[in-house]
């Protein structure tokens, strides 16, 4: 089925992410040591908690291309959310470990004189991790996965992370040395705003959320098929990269089961092509005339 061939490729992007974020925090946190600069080690320290959040996205996507099976009659497509989860509790974890130890220098007045070569290393850092946003962030959309584009935001972030630590390499370098482990503090914010902004996306969908906005073009494309008399009520909700859509309609009462049936594979395809719903369960009702008019 094709939401598996999605989740396969989007393995990729989840490798991808990996490589890179093994490569940086291993160069980061060895300028940063050599070169004395707080804003480049927490940059490392995120991208040691990148690694981790990306190997959980990834084993989430491996674990949504299973297919059903006894216990689970829908897939395991809330695997890759449920990784989204996981990832989201390790950056914040690191966030605040990061904060601590910035607000604890800045307390005891310890500043730090960091070399330029951390802060080229901070501006190649903050390059790389664009392109890798933008690799991610086209495969997340074509596949449709929603790890994967949390972890394109986390690149993002990644890369105005690194951007940061450079602005504040160079404050330092020009004799502002507490401009350094300010960089340093405002990135484990970032890191905890972006944790945050991915716990709160995956615990939406956890919990059945769902765009109040698609729903209402959902009704309205329902509602444009000339024998459907009135939508009654529309729900949907999440299912990892899978919407699940629930709809009542009324028709004409007197037509028969073939024609009732012919309704909903209609109302079927128009949610499939107009609204990239796979999985839609369609109720149908008598519509009665003289009970609509008293409401």
């Amino acid at each position: 089925m094709e939401q598996y061939t999605n989740l396969k490729k989007g393995e990729m992007g989840a490798w991808v992410s990996i490589g890179a974020y093994l490569f940086l925090s291993a160069i980061k946190l060895i300028v940063a040591s050599i070169g004395n600069s707080d804003a480049l080690r927490a940059d490392g320290l995120n991208n040691t908690t990148d690694v981790i959040a990306s190997i959980a996205v990834l084993i989430g996507l491996r674990i949504s291309r299973k297919p059903p099976d006894e216990d689970h009659h829908y897939g395991h497509f809330r695997a890759e959310t449920i990784a989204s989860l996981i990832a989201a509790f390790i950056m914040v974890t690191v966030g605040i470990n990061v904060i601590l130890d910035t607000v604890q220098n800045l307390w005891n007045g310890i500043e730090s004189n960091p070399s330029m070569l951390t802060a080229w290393t901070a501006l190649f850092s903050a390059i790389f991790m664009i392109a890798v946003y933008l690799y991610n962030s086209r495969l997340a959309r074509k596949v449709r996965s929603l790890s994967l584009q949390a972890a394109a935001q986390d690149n993002k972030s990644d890369a105005l992370v690194s951007l940061g630590a450079f602005i504040g390499i160079i404050g330092a370098q020009m004799g502002l040395t507490w401009l350094d482990p300010i960089a340093g503090l405002i990135v484990g914010i970032i890191i905890c705003w972006t944790a945050w902004k991915i716990f709160s996306e995956a615990t939406h969908t956890l919990t059945d959320g769902f765009d109040e906005h698609d729903l209402s073009k959902i009704k309205a494309s329902i509602g444009k098929d000339p024998e459907v008399e009135e939508v009654k009520d529309v729900k949907g909700r999440l299912h990892g990269n899978q919407a699940l859509v629930e709809v009542t309609i009324y028709v004409d009462p007197n037509l028969n089961v073939k024609e009732s049936h012919e309704i909903t594979e209609r109302l079927e395809d128009i949610l499939e092509k107009e609204h990239d719903v796979n999985h839609a369960h369609i109720h149908i009702e008598p519509y009665k005339e003289e009970t609509h008019n008293e409401k």
